[in-house]
């Protein structure tokens, strides 16, 4: 490794009889040339540089991360409007069938909602020309079953024969579902220690290893529910709307899919940092072992 440039830096010698001029003393008999903390925040600026921006791009990413959390977990302004897809049951028959309107009207007396829009925790229902009336309670590894919606509020709780295809759909959707829970939650939490731990990596490369690994878990899970969460909200949407004798429409939450997107690209570009400055950019133990060179050689 080069010698760090502030080493082959001559300082000005203090005046004689100081106590930095016999502190400079000392460390020339020494062998050791004579560094100031100035040289030494000059010559690990760069690094210091991008620590600093690895811990903002942590910090958006956390505040991005909190907005997916908390997401349509209470009927509040902003909450209310984040959620990964809704579902439209306002007109779940068609015009077309007989007593289409009539019908409709039943459903929603018999207590069937509007709507049905699904954040991380839980789902929230409500009407058209009302918004939203209610929300579930937030469930920890909560999934969305549309299919136990419908018997508990249309049909009272009936039980029904559900084909094996449902079944399996189902069984995939709540693994899935709860294996998106708990990499968003992780990830989060990573992230927000990310945030005070990264300034030690100033102090040594050595200390970029251990966390751009942490970085990139941190990374993968984001990501990897971000997918997941992207995937599902899909699904719904093409299979609602791929059922044509029903009216049932699906959309997908463009506010949660933006803040999950951008907590991914954030946390990315951190790692890209943590990556990198394990072969670049100046430590203060780079510095420490540069004058244990000279003295040696001295």
């Amino acid at each position: 490794m080069a010698l760090p440039s502030i080493l082959r830096v001559r300082k000005r010698a203090p005046e004689a009889g100081s106590p930095s001029s016999d502190h400079a003393s000392r460390r020339k008999e020494a062998g050791a040339p004579d560094i100031s903390q100035a040289d030494i925040k000059r010559s690990t600026k760069s690094r210091r540089v991008f620590i600093i921006i690895a811990s903002l791009s942590y910090l958006l990413a956390f505040v991005f991360l909190i907005l997916v959390v908390i997401g349509n977990t209470s009927n509040k302004p902003v909450l209310r409007d984040i959620y990964f897809f809704k579902l439209d049951l306002a007109d779940i028959l068609p015009l077309s069938v007989p007593n289409a309107t009539l019908i409709n009207s039943i459903a929603r007396t018999l207590g069937l909602h509007d709507f049905y829009q699904v954040g991380l925790w839980n789902f929230c229902e409500g009407y058209q020309n009302e918004g939203v009336t209610s929300c579930s309670e937030p469930e920890s590894l909560y999934w969305f079953n549309p299919v136990s919606i419908i018997m508990d509020e249309l049909l009272a709780g009936a039980t029904i024969a559900l084909p094996t295809e449902v079944v399996t759909l189902l069984d995939i959707l709540r693994l899935v579902s709860r294996l998106m829970f708990g990499f968003f939650i992780t990830g989060t939490v990573l992230t927000f220690v990310l945030i005070f731990a990264t300034p030690i990596v100033v102090y040594s490369r050595w200390w970029s290893l251990p966390f751009a690994i942490i970085s990139f878990i941190s990374v993968l899970l984001i990501v990897a529910a971000s997918i997941i969460a992207t995937v599902i909200s899909l699904v719904f949407k093409y299979a609602a709307e791929s059922q044509s004798d029903l009216n049932i429409h699906a959309y997908i939450g463009v506010r949660m899919m933006v803040f999950m997107w951008l907590a991914s690209g954030f946390a990315l570009l951190a790692f890209a940092i943590h990556s990198g400055l394990g072969c670049c950019c100046t430590s203060r133990r780079d510095i420490k072992i540069g004058l244990r060179r000279v003295k040696r050689a001295g």
